[in-house]
């Protein structure tokens, strides 16, 4: 390894799409202040990596197989605490994005806009700085803490996504019919939806719920 090469960025690229990591890969390529030191498909394998490899910034998808990008993340900071990461992401969502960030996350990246923005997310998370898509940062600002789901409003809202009334959800949660219509009472108006469906495709879009 040269001079330059020792002082470079280190950088670990987590994505199940091969053609995404390879764009990266080239964009990092062209860069003399980067070096890609590793590629992983999966959650479970950026763990394995990020402990042998120990990159200065991982690039993590969310929406992956086995281990998804938050609980990829969680993992490696419990063994890494100082261990720097920039999401990659089709997802605006705020939900989504609040989870990544609190989960450790220094940057949020839109994979739309990645050509734009993701070399000087990188030098800016690398130098210690936060590099949050404008988008995204506009749906974080925009929604207060007051309007955010419970636990246990997020897990009703789950199942009704996947088309189950209140008398199977209740079943499902060990709860009565009546405790999950209060839920859905409480869900549409902190979501400001006209009915279930209605709710249901707002959580999606702002990443509240996955189906």
């Amino acid at each position: 390894m040269s001079a330059s090469d020792s002082r470079a960025i280190r950088i670990l690229i987590v994505d199940d799409h091969p053609m995404l990591r390879e764009g990266v890969a080239a964009a990092i390529g062209r860069q003399p202040d980067m070096t890609l030191v590793g590629e992983a498909s999966s959650g479970c394998e950026a763990v394995v990596m990020h402990r042998r490899l120990q990159p200065d910034i991982t690039l993590m998808d969310l929406q992956m197989p086995e281990m998804n990008g938050v609980d990829a993340i969680k993992a490696i900071r419990s063994e890494s605490p100082h261990a720097r990461f920039i999401v990659l992401t089709m997802y605006k969502g705020d939900a989504l994005a609040e989870r990544a960030l609190r989960a450790g996350a220094s940057g949020y990246l839109l994979k739309s806009a990645l050509r734009k923005t993701m070399l000087d997310a990188i030098r800016a998370v690398h130098a210690g700085r936060k590099s949050i898509h404008p988008e995204v940062a506009l749906e974080l600002a925009e929604h207060m803490p007051a309007d955010r789901l419970s636990e246990r409003e997020i897990d009703v809202l789950q199942h009704v996504g996947r088309g189950a009334a209140n008398k199977t959800i209740a079943m499902r949660l060990g709860i009565s019919e009546e405790t999950v219509k209060v839920h859905m009472k409480h869900i549409l108006a902190k979501l400001d939806a006209a009915d279930r469906t209605h709710a249901v495709t707002i959580a999606l879009g702002r990443g509240i719920i996955e189906l």
